[in-house]
């Protein structure tokens, strides 16, 4: 009990006292709109560029704090910020999200796949909620089904392949889950729970493949196992990350035996993609061990191992299973120890191997204020249902 008490209030702590307050000192462009994501260790913005995708995501952040933690005026102003911002500038004639955009608000570059309208879907339903503007409802549906209507072919018109050899990517189906629920009660409510299963079904029943035991990132469009190096990779964080979207889903919808399976699959991900020798979770895996293409294969990703902390924590909060326990305490040792910054704040993105920083830059193209508030808040919300449970 003692313990669970000591990490419900380290998350906390650390979402409120560090990692949030270094986002509003230093990401807000209140001159122009939106934020600035290319951050140094120290705070200092080294590249002024805005990426739609993590505009997105940032809006989404101070807007669920101020929904779900406190409405503290300063994080509706710090969402507000960025939601006029995409409103002014973020989408083409055709409604989609840019990928970026110059400070000002200039387009750089065409989304050349769908996830910055599946942000962009996420930050305005939470900031109609937040601010209760139904025009923010009606983009989040719009948006919402534009990305629904490109699943079959993400990257449109920016396809580089003849269609020589179809596939699909479980990558894409593990966020329409996420994105789905995070819609519940902006969207459809009948068109939802028809996407839950079709969601549940791809990430389990075709993703997951039974001859490797693993989840597969691409696989052929029938569901076919692929012998290349895209239908053998395998991307341990992706895997782990979805199952607390389906734990939650389970939840919802009162499927203990969903709920279970992936309490259980998140464990076999984490015991396949733990690094022995080093500790952490490795970034990239092929799943007949052949040699990968991506070069940062064996780094250790911040979002990978926050992740973790959250599928492993949901997974004990409803298994109480003492080997789920035991997985999230390894995680979560190795996490504390290597991510924050316990001089400058927040927490580093990359490591190498051995754990120790490949870059020390704390925001960029990629990393941006999502997956570490998030990963704080939930782990927080869950330590509190435990503490609640346990007494």
């Amino acid at each position: 009990m003692e313990k669970i008490k000591q990490y419900r209030d380290l998350y906390r702590q650390s979402l409120l006292e560090d990692v949030i307050p270094f986002w509003e000192q230093h990401s807000v462009d209140w001159e122009w709109g939106g934020y600035f994501t290319c951050i140094d260790q120290k705070g200092k913005v080294y590249d002024t560029d805005k990426f739609m995708w993590l505009q997105a995501r940032q809006v989404w952040t101070f807007s669920m704090l101020y929904n779900r933690v406190e409405k503290k005026e300063q994080w509706l102003e710090i969402a507000k910020n960025g939601i006029r911002f995409l409103k002014k500038h973020g989408r083409d004639s055709d409604g989609h999200f840019y990928f970026s955009l110059t400070r000002e608000g200039k387009p750089l570059t065409h989304a050349f796949n769908i996830y910055s309208d599946c942000f962009a879907a996420l930050a305005f339903g939470e900031y109609g909620r937040a601010s209760g503007e139904l025009e923010c409802f009606e983009i989040a549906r719009k948006t919402y089904q534009l990305f629904l209507q490109r699943l079959d072919h993400p990257k449109g018109r920016f396809e580089k392949s003849t269609g020589g050899r179809s596939s699909k990517s479980f990558g894409l189906y593990m966020m329409t889950a996420y994105l789905s629920y995070e819609l519940e009660g902006i969207i459809d409510s009948q068109e939802n729970l028809k996407t839950f299963e079709d969601c549940i079904h791809q990430i389990l029943d075709v993703a997951f493949n039974d001859h490797t035991g693993y989840i597969h990132e691409h696989y052929g469009s029938g569901g076919e196992f692929l012998d290349t190096f895209e239908g053998r990779l395998i991307n341990p964080g992706h895997g782990i990350e979805a199952m607390w979207f389906l734990m939650d889903i389970g939840k919802k919808l009162g499927r203990p035996a969903l709920i279970n399976r992936a309490a259980e699959l998140s464990l076999q991900i984490l015991e396949y993609g733990w690094d022995k020798r080093y500790g952490g979770i490795f970034y990239f895996l092929d799943a007949k061990g052949a040699p990968l293409q991506q070069l940062e294969w064996d780094q250790k990703l911040w979002w990978v191992h926050q992740e973790a902390l959250i599928a492993l924590s949901r997974a004990y909060l409803h298994t109480g299973r003492a080997d789920i326990w035991e997985g999230y305490q390894l995680v979560h040792q190795y996490t504390w120890q290597h991510f924050p910054d316990a001089v400058h704040g927040e927490w580093f993105g990359y490591l190498h191997r051995d754990g120790k920083p490949h870059t020390t830059l704390k925001g960029g193209k990629w990393k941006g204020c999502f997956h570490t508030p998030r990963a704080l808040y939930e782990c927080w919300q869950t330590f509190e249902k435990l503490l609640i449970q346990k007494v």
